[in-house]
């Protein structure tokens, strides 16, 4: 039997959104057949990590086998490459990344980063000359125009600091429903946490679990002594501890692990819960963003305001 995962509504049109789903920007269209089986019914995805087609081609094995009876039961999220951050490129965009997936609609459409890129990356650091700001306000009327013509049914951002955030919020018609940013209890964002939820901005965790990579998770958070010790007396695994102070948060989660056992671990969170005192032990733990802009950007990542806790 599937594994049952708590909705949170987003937007003004209160759209159900699982608040576990899984991140699939390394995994094989057979691991997002295996977690459908499982019972994850989020996906994120994105033009640039490759991954629309695989997924799509999940979607239509699920639906062939009966693992689900309908798309509409599915909530799946892209987002907006940084080479089409402009209001005339964003439906076009849309429309191919709904070509990769085989579907009709999406369920949140997301601006990936708030900047634009001349040309795809070609090399590490990006040249200077090939990065550019958005201008948010026109490229956010391309977001509405596809809300407003049924290509998603929801439209937010990602990586958006609470200056980005201010800007955009002057001037939207359709408010972002949504900010995925880094959150994990290494990095746990409580200022921008707070300031999202006083604008109906609900915030979604990726790298939940401290991850540096698609491979690779950030020691540091997982084998924390501390969550160790709270693990232990819950008789869980660290990253479920790390996961369940996630959904104590207010936020949702995009884990991601083409494990079958990690899998369904990964959803067995929502049966128990962490005391105020364990609570309170979080808040001792250092503070270390493992995905830095500067990592891709070099030193032009003052464009994206980074230093403001995205």
């Amino acid at each position: 039997m599937a594994l049952m995962v708590p909705k949170v509504s987003i937007g003004a049109n209160g759209r159900a959104m699982p608040v576990i789903g899984m991140g699939t920007a390394s995994l094989s269209p057979e691991a997002m057949l295996e977690a459908i089986r499982i019972g994850y019914r989020h996906f994120d995805t994105a033009f640039v990590y490759g991954s629309e087609q695989p997924l799509g081609e999940a979607i239509a094995q699920a639906l062939h086998l009966g693992l689900i009876k309908s798309r509409d039961e599915l909530f799946i999220t892209s987002k907006l490459w940084c080479t089409s951050a402009e209001k005339d490129l964003v439906v076009p965009a849309i429309k191919k990344s709904l070509g990769n997936l085989q579907l009709e609609y999406l369920d949140l459409f997301l601006i990936h980063w708030p900047l634009r890129l001349i040309k795809e990356i070609r090399q590490i650091p990006v040249p200077k000359e090939d990065l550019l700001p958005i201008d948010i306000k026109s490229l956010w009327e391309g977001m509405e125009e596809c809300q407003n013509m049924g290509l998603t049914k929801a439209i937010g951002v990602s990586n958006f600091s609470r200056k980005k955030l201010e800007e955009l919020g002057s001037t939207a018609k359709i408010p972002p429903a949504v900010n995925q940013v880094e959150m994990h209890p290494m990095w746990q964002q409580k200022e921008l946490v707070d300031f999202c939820k006083t604008k109906g901005i609900h915030v979604t965790a990726y790298s939940p679990l401290g991850a540096i990579s698609t491979s690779k998770r950030n020691n540091q958070t997982v084998a924390s002594s501390l969550v160790e010790e709270i693990a232990k007396a819950h008789g869980k695994t660290s990253a479920q501890v790390c996961l369940r102070w996630l959904y104590e948060q207010g936020v949702s989660m995009l884990p991601q692990s083409g494990n079958k056992k990690r899998m369904k671990e990964n959803l067995m969170i929502f049966d128990w819960a962490l005391s105020g005192e364990e609570l309170n032990t979080f808040t001792q733990l250092p503070q270390h963003k493992t995905l830095r802009p500067s990592s891709f950007l070099g030193s032009h990542d003052l464009v994206l305001d980074s230093e403001e806790g995205i």
